[in-house]
């Protein structure tokens, strides 16, 4: 009774320790209750024994995979059908002292085995598996169901598959022999059988519409996240990119209204920085001061500062560094520095001092008076050591057009000044010169200004200036945070790290 299974392929379960043998029955012995299995293949890889002999007691589950029929060929070519889809990762294999093959612990895999149709040329060829594809084959073992299930696909499929040496399936080592004879090139090539070629085309869309990619990235991740690998994230991740302006760490939300004033401003600006600079009445911007200069920022020191950040605005409209450079020395810019006899002119012309000494050619008007302010004697004093050019009569003013106009005629309280001939010619000779113009501290009042202003410069904190202004830019003359707080103001700096900023209208 016996006997009747000799020649029969199986697969023996021999538990964690010893794995799973498949192989064709050569040996049953009844009455040592031990089974020999030749040609051997231990979970997917080939032994190097060419037989193994187990004992009753190591067997936990005995599979019969293929019974032969009368008149079948029993040879190992045929272990091929079943092998194809038994995944597993192998070690070798050898024979114990007792017979009884012995292997390394691994896992076994539950997947079926998957039945592809074999070539009647392969049943005398050897099978070999290499590692890599019995470790990506379980994982087709999962998808197989899915597969066999979607529309026109047919078994006949697998020859096709095998045909094209997909990765994940085994790989026949060629021996040329065919009966005993060595086969020629011909029939290597062209000897399969018609009937097995498929005679509709495979639907790829199709059964790739079956893949659920999404289901997989997240089994991967999750299996990841438990082991504590390293994840290899997902196709809908990005990593987070930064610019070299952008901070990195997190940081508390931006507050873009940090300067309150008192009243409601009649206008207000922003910076390039989306900060939001309220303008103030001309009142409170005179209070302002007042209480600067009793803290000890003096007007010398004020009028220093304002001539410092004028004359930096002043340099870059006329080109910065592309214009004044050693190279460029026979195209010095020429400046027209019209000042008034009051303040606002005593800045004008402290901005002509530091023009001259960036080596612009610069021409200071300011007209005759018989006694003049002791501010505007000091900076007279510190421009004549320069080598700029005063004036005080506009028959002295080139006639050819300027660089750059700095207007620094009028001021906010001496309103007779623009009844004199001196200022309606002064003012005539901008409006003929077509020169830009840079006012310094305008007035308010928009009828007050003669001259049409390209840029303006405030100081401290912008007044509600028209659009006779031009753009409006800020100048920092280093007022204190708590002199503005003394004043009701509620300020926190918008310069960041510049002294003069351009502000826009809201």
């Amino acid at each position: 009774m016996a006997t009747d299974w000799l020649g029969s392929i199986v697969s023996i379960n021999c538990g964690e320790s010893l794995g799973v043998y498949q192989g064709r029955v050569s040996a049953v012995d009844q009455v040592s209750q031990t089974i020999s299995l030749t040609r051997p293949f231990h979970n997917g890889v080939k032994c190097l024994v060419p037989e193994v002999t187990f004992r009753a007691g190591d067997i936990t589950e005995l599979k019969i995979l293929e019974i032969p029929g009368p008149g079948e060929s029993r040879q190992c070519g045929d272990l091929q059908q079943a092998e194809m889809g038994i995944p597993g990762v192998g070690c070798q294999v050898g024979p114990s002292q007792n017979g009884t093959g012995k292997v390394l612990k691994k896992p076994i895999s539950s997947s079926a085995p998957q039945n592809i149709p074999r070539r009647t040329d392969m049943k005398n060829q050897d099978i070999i598996i290499s590692p890599q594809q019995q470790c990506s084959k379980s994982y087709m073992d999962r998808h197989v169901e899915t597969l066999t299930q979607s529309k026109g696909f047919r078994r006949r499929h697998n020859s096709w598959s095998s045909s094209s040496r997909h990765p994940n399936q085994v790989t026949p080592k060629k021996s040329g022999l065919k009966n005993g004879q060595m086969k020629s090139k011909d029939d290597e090539c062209f000897g399969d059988d018609i009937d097995e070629i498929p005679d509709t085309d495979f639907d790829f869309e199709g059964n790739l519409a079956l893949f659920d990619k999404a289901a997989v990235f997240e089994e991967i991740e999750t299996y990841e996240r438990r082991s504590g690998t390293r994840s290899r994230g997902t196709p809908n991740e990005k990593p987070a990119r930064y610019r070299h302006d952008e901070n990195v760490l997190e940081s508390e939300p931006i507050v873009y209204r940090r300067i309150v004033v008192p009243q409601n401003a009649n206008k207000e600006f922003c910076t390039d920085s989306g900060l939001v600079v309220p303008s103030v009445s001309y009142e409170l911007h005179k209070k302002l001061l007042s209480v600067a200069e009793k803290h000890g920022l003096t007007l010398e020191r004020r009028l220093e500062m304002t001539g410092v950040c004028a004359s930096q605005m002043a340099l870059s409209l006329l080109g910065g560094p592309n214009r004044l450079n050693p190279k460029n020395v026979h195209q010095r810019p020429t400046v027209a520095l019209l000042c008034g006899p009051h303040v606002k002119g005593a800045q004008g012309i402290s901005c002509g001092r530091h023009l001259s000494n960036h080596d612009v050619h610069v021409i200071l008007f300011l007209p005759n008076f018989v006694k003049m302010l002791e501010s505007i004697t000091n900076e007279l004093n510190l421009f004549s050591k320069t080598q700029g050019q005063q004036v005080s009569s506009v028959k002295d003013l080139p006639d050819t057009p300027v660089d750059l106009v700095i207007n620094c005629l009028d001021c906010h309280e001496n309103a007779f000044l623009r009844d004199q001939p001196w200022y309606k010619a002064v003012v005539d000779w901008a409006n003929q010169n077509r020169a830009p113009v840079l006012s310094i501290d305008p007035p308010i009042n928009e009828m007050e200004q003669g001259i049409d202003a390209k840029w303006s410069l405030a100081l401290g904190l912008p007044l509600p200036l028209g659009e006779r202004a031009g753009r409006v830019y800020l100048c920092d003359i280093g007022i204190p945070q708590k002199v503005f707080q003394e004043v009701g103001i509620n300020y926190h700096s918008p310069f960041g790290c510049k002294f003069v900023i351009p502000l826009h209208s809201t």
